[in-house]
């Protein structure tokens, strides 16, 4: 048995990726390790410890990658919030700013009742626009976003600056962006 490794450990860095001077953090590196994953979905599913909740939303893809075996784990509910045009049934949909352009994200009328409680799992919060977006759409059904989680956080890109008066944690925090 060697030293136990950190969540850290388990994050592939490579640097002047999409451009020059920018680090990218990569997720895959952690899920293709196996004791990397189980570690990964511990430590965010302990971040729930004690809070009382309905249900877990998260978007495509890497969204569902970390939510859905935490929902399993905990036995509750997993609802996916997807892009424009994916989901078969009524949906509400909600407009948020990418780098460059709009996207689209949507999820099913009847997945969120009025009063649920509701925690946002994600893999990775960089500006905050795309979880800004996913809290819309919560509150828009009447749910209360009780949690936001993330695996990795930019701190470079202050994404919390979209994010306050939402409790708002992350497992690892990255200084820059």
């Amino acid at each position: 048995m060697g030293m136990k490794k950190n969540i850290e450990d388990y994050v592939r860095s490579i640097p002047d990726f999409p451009e020059p001077g920018i680090i990218f953090r990569d997720v895959t590196s952690i899920l293709q390790d196996a004791d990397g994953l189980h570690l990964a979905i511990d430590l965010l599913q302990e971040k729930l410890v004690g809070l009382d909740f309905d249900l877990i939303v998260g978007p495509e893809s890497r969204g569902f990658i970390f939510g859905v075996p935490v929902a399993y784990n905990l036995h509750k509910p997993f609802i996916p919030i997807r892009k424009k045009g994916k989901l078969p049934g009524e949906t509400v949909s909600v407009e948020y700013d990418l780098e460059y352009g709009k996207g689209v994200l949507e999820i099913h009328k009847d997945a969120i009742k009025p009063g649920d409680r509701v925690v946002i799992i994600d893999d990775l919060m960089a500006t905050g626009g795309t979880n800004q977006a996913m809290i819309k759409l919560v509150e828009s059904l009447g749910g209360t976003v009780v949690k936001t989680i993330f695996l990795m956080e930019l701190l470079g890109l202050e994404g919390r600056k979209k994010l306050v008066g939402y409790d708002v944690e992350s497992v690892i925090a990255y200084p820059g962006k």
